[in-house]
Order: structure tokens, then C-alpha cells, then sequence
């Protein structure tokens, strides 16, 4: 689990076709790796991915066809900036919201305008996943955890504040771009609920 606060932006280094699907090189840029060990979860731009392996300045995670088909990761160029977190620990203060790095699917950056010394951001999205979005709930864009501000049937829109936009790779997304889009976990269980009644 991760809090969609976070902790530095990377870079892709490089793609490594395999097998079939795709192994990610990434820099860990200013991501605190003191123990880092194979086998842990790091979120990238919202996507668990498990490190297989990893030097002083890089580590490398396998992402499957399944993981490809649903987020922006196959996508991203070389040099492409990627938000990273390290796995929530038990002791941790939980200062975004429970975020599982499962990404339910892609949305798009529809407009940007300024909003005081904020921005209000507009995505568009698939009526699938807006469904699970709530005015004033919690999503997570590209792993980092936000709060909904207003939802109709085409988008939603929330607010950057100017300490997000500088410590994350929002600082260079544009309209149009493509972005990770997680919902609240609550609100697919309770789905999940309803549908087995």
C-alpha cells in the first residue's frame, strides 16, 4: 500500500523487451533507497511494480501485458519523468489517502488553468471509472493522491497546489497528456458488494 505522497521523480532509463512484455529501468533520483532489497513495491507514477534488480543510481521492474493494456507505462519514452513512493510502512504517518497502486485505468489531462496560486486541473475519463468517483472523495493521478473537487459525466476536476506541481512529474504533463487514474479502493468494494446481492 502507498499514501499518493510523493517521495521523488525519476526517470525511465530504459526499456528491455522480454519475453513478451517489459522490463523498466528507472532512476531513483532523490528516492530514499538506504534498503532497498529485490522483491519490494515501489510505486511508479501510480503502478506497483516489485524491483528485480538495482545499483546505486537505478532499479529495474518487470511490468506485464496486463499492466501495459490498463496504465501509461508502456507508453513512456526514454528520459519520460516518473512519480515514485516506496511502500507504506506500518509505523507511517497516512497523509494522502490508501492508495494500492492498481490502476484502474487511463484518463487524459483535458484542461489546466490557474486557480489563485493553485491550478485546476480537468481529466477525462471513461464513464467505468467515473462512476467510482465522488465530489470530494479521494483519486489518485499518477500516484498522487488528490482530492475530487467536481465530477459530471465526462470528467473530473481537482486542484494542484504549487508544492505538488514543483515536487512531482505534474511539473511537466500538458493538456492532452496521458495519465494513470486509480479510484478509491472503498468505492470498488462496495460495488463489488452490491453486485453479489
Amino acid at each position: 500500500m502507498f499514501t499518493g505522497l510523493i517521495q521523488a521523480v525519476g526517470r525511465i532509463v530504459a526499456h528491455e523487451p522480454r519475453g513478451g512484455d517489459l522490463r523498466l529501468h528507472i532512476a531513483f533520483a532523490d528516492l530514499d533507497r538506504a534498503d532497498v532489497a529485490p522483491g519490494e513495491s515501489i510505486a511508479v507514477s501510480g503502478v506497483c511494480l516489485t524491483v528485480v534488480a538495482f545499483d546505486a543510481d537505478r532499479f529495474a521492474a518487470d511490468v506485464s501485458n496486463e499492466t501495459l493494456a490498463l496504465t501509461t507505462l508502456g507508453s513512456l519514452p526514454v528520459g519520460a519523468a516518473v512519480n515514485l513512493e516506496r511502500a507504506l510502512r506500518a509505523s507511517d504517518r497516512l497523509g494522502g489517502h490508501m492508495v494500492s497502486g492498481h490502476v484502474d485505468g487511463v484518463g487524459h489531462v483535458a484542461r489546466i488553468h490557474d486557480d489563485g496560486r493553485s491550478q485546476r486541473w480537468r481529466f477525462s475519463a471513461a464513464p467505468d471509472l467515473l462512476r467510482f468517483i465522488a465530489s470530494k472523495g479521494s483519486v489518485a493521478i499518477d500516484g498522487v493522491s488528490l482530492t475530487v473537487n467536481a465530477v459530471d459525466g465526462e470528467g473530473f476536476e481537482v486542484n494542484l497546489v504549487p508544492h505538488t506541481i514543483a515536487h512531482t512529474a505534474f511539473a511537466g504533463t500538458a493538456s492532452g497528456s496521458a495519465v494513470n487514474i486509480e479510484v478509491d479502493v472503498v468505492a470498488r468494494y462496495v460495488e463489488r458488494l452490491l453486485q453479489t446481492r
